[in-house]
């Protein structure tokens, strides 16, 4: 081999100090990005590495490089390896971030994304070194539990397919954690999210809104071994997902495991073949609200509280009227910690006291199975499970097998349900007002 080779196989495009490296090992491409340090914006380079080798090459970000995001991107790729062992940390200029030319507008519930990648045959190793932190903390001490627009998800996969994502983190998310949409194929395995405010007292949720996953327009989803801690959904199915999978996940805080919420615009929101296996639900501080919810909005279009929190979601418009259906669910197996709610189907988001059991998703052949633990008894001090749903499409098939949940800790009382607007005989293994 002549000089001129070895030269070629091996080519800096930028110093040692920060930039891309490029090497050509045989068929694959690899693009090694050293961080730039300090306040540099490491973005053009990794943009840079992402247009080199994101088609059928490798791209690494060495662990123990800290590389500042202070800029949107979203590189497309086809048959990449992201060796994804360093930490990408997003800027914490929120004025920066809110403008609507900083973000990538997402098309649900007036949000944005900072990040968002795109392409198939991905796949991304973190190694239990690598992620990103969002700076997600500036955005909850500044609004201090009022979401306003403009908070910016750290990544998003959108029309993707075949991708893998193991060993990887996302700490403090200004908005949701972890988003797919237009995903088919997609396995993330050992994704740990955690948003923390560090100002906020026990008594107070600063961090609504960081879900730990989501999925919308998506099939054939796996997550396992998962974590989550934060103050909403842990993972939220969204409209039109089929064939999603969860086994062994772990929700400290927020809502628990979620279907929804679904029918809030005007297209069809079904959701069907969910399995969700080996959950445990766990308080944090005092923010465990439920431990699974089915979540639909009411059947006509209703004029939101403009004070409400997260009235941005629906940029002052009426919402609700979707349509669809959420079938074919099981919820097994789930360890519960001191939640305020058990399993719950409730079809009356949005409603502002005149449009209960009017929506137009038909809710069917759901069982939640193998529930064992405590509820705080905040709710509800005797209810253990209730199911709220459409006299328009009165829900059936609900069952409801060895849900052993107590109304406290160190209790013995299983407590009662309560049902509304199911067919005859709809719900079964459920005692209490309405569910006979």
């Amino acid at each position: 081999m002549n000089l001129w080779t070895i030269f070629t196989f091996i080519l800096p495009l930028a110093s040692a100090s920060g930039g891309v490296h490029y090497a050509d090992h045989g068929s694959r491409p690899q693009c090694t990005v050293l961080a730039n340090g300090g306040t540099t914006n490491d973005v053009p380079n990794i943009l840079e590495a992402f247009s080199r080798c994101g088609t059928g090459g490798d791209i690494v970000f060495p662990e123990g490089q800290n590389y500042l995001i202070a800029s949107k991107l979203n590189p497309i790729v086809n048959d990449v390896n992201i060796n994804w062992g360093g930490i990408w940390t997003f800027s914490p200029d929120i004025e920066y971030w809110r403008q609507t030319s900083s973000t990538y507008p997402i098309a649900f519930q007036n949000h944005a994304a900072s990040f968002i990648l795109t392409g198939h045959h991905i796949r991304i190793n973190g190694y239990g070194t690598g992620g990103i932190h969002g700076n997600g903390d500036v955005w909850y001490t500044a609004e201090a539990g009022h979401t306003l627009p403009g908070r910016p998800m750290p990544f998003v996969l959108w029309n993707v397919s075949d991708v893998t994502v193991k060993k990887f983190f996302i700490i403090d998310p200004p908005l949701w954690s972890f988003n797919i949409m237009n995903g088919t194929d997609v396995w993330v395995d050992e994704l740990y999210t955690n948003a923390t405010a560090t100002k906020a007292n026990a008594s107070q949720n600063w961090v609504q809104n960081t879900d730990g996953f989501d999925t919308m327009d998506s099939r054939n989803i796996r997550l396992t071994n998962f974590v989550y801690q934060g103050g909403d959904d842990c993972y939220a199915v969204k409209g039109r997902s089929s064939n999603i999978f969860v086994q062994n996940a772990t929700c400290r805080g927020g809502n628990g495991m979620a279907i929804g919420s679904l029918g809030q615009y005007l297209d069809d929101s079904t959701v069907e073949n969910v399995v969700m296996d080996d959950v445990k639900i766990i308080r944090w501080n005092e923010d465990m609200h439920g431990s699974v919810l089915i979540k639909t909005w009411v059947g006509a279009l209703v004029p939101q509280n403009p004070s409400a929190n997260g009235y941005y979601e629906n940029a002052g418009q009426p919402r609700g009227g979707g349509w669809g259906s959420v079938r074919n669910a099981q919820f097994s197996n789930f360890q519960v910690e001191g939640a305020d709610a058990g399993p719950t189907i409730n079809q009356n988001s949005g409603d502002n006291g005149s449009y209960a059991g009017t929506s137009l998703m038909e809710v069917s052949n759901i069982v939640f199975a193998n529930f064992t633990g405590w509820l705080s008894g905040k709710e509800s001090k005797n209810r253990t499970a209730s199911v709220s749903c459409s006299k328009v499409h009165p829900c059936f098939n609900i069952a409801f097998e060895n849900v052993t949940l107590t109304t406290a800790e160190n209790s013995t009382s299983t407590g009662t349900g309560s049902c509304s607007y199911i067919s005859a005989g709809g719900v079964h293994g459920l005692s209490g007002s309405g569910c006979s």
